[in-house]
């Protein structure tokens, strides 16, 4: 393979990570669900500083694997941590016996089967995930 072709298979796939490590988040609660929901209600959900939704209906946040690229994008973008960070948080709250992480699934459709399932649920999802099962409370 010559060098021309072995620059332009490396920049296309460049191309190809960088669109799906940059995909649109959407977070996603059940039909039923009508709060409005802000990125701050979102974080504090996630980092268990609280257990309820704003119209104070409980809350169950969905997580996904530890650095899946979903999770890392979503981490960033709406709690404004990383991995190690994340990671270092949920060990002191554990520890200290004042929190349990979110419940952890592999898959967009997973989330979204739990969403659709349970009026508590909260999670986030790849944007083109997203079908009329769920409701959409914002994107990043």
């Amino acid at each position: 393979m010559n060098s021309n072709v072995k620059s332009i298979l490396c920049a296309s796939l460049l191309v190809i990570f960088c669109n799906v490590v940059h995909a649109e988040i959407a977070v996603i609660v059940n039909l039923a669900n009508t709060d409005a929901i802000k990125k701050e209600s979102i974080a504090s959900l996630y980092l268990a500083k609280t257990r309820t939704f704003p119209g104070g209906t409980n809350a169950i946040p969905l997580d996904r694997p530890e650095g899946s690229p979903i999770r890392v994008e979503f981490v960033s973008k709406v709690i404004e941590k990383d991995e190690s960070q994340m990671k270092s948080y949920w060990s002191r709250l554990i520890f200290t016996g004042k929190g349990v992480p979110p419940k952890v699934l592999e898959s967009d459709a997973e989330v979204k089967e739990m969403v659709a399932r349970n009026p508590d649920a909260i999670g986030f999802i790849d944007a083109g995930a997203v079908d009329s099962t769920v409701k959409v409370v914002a994107t990043f």
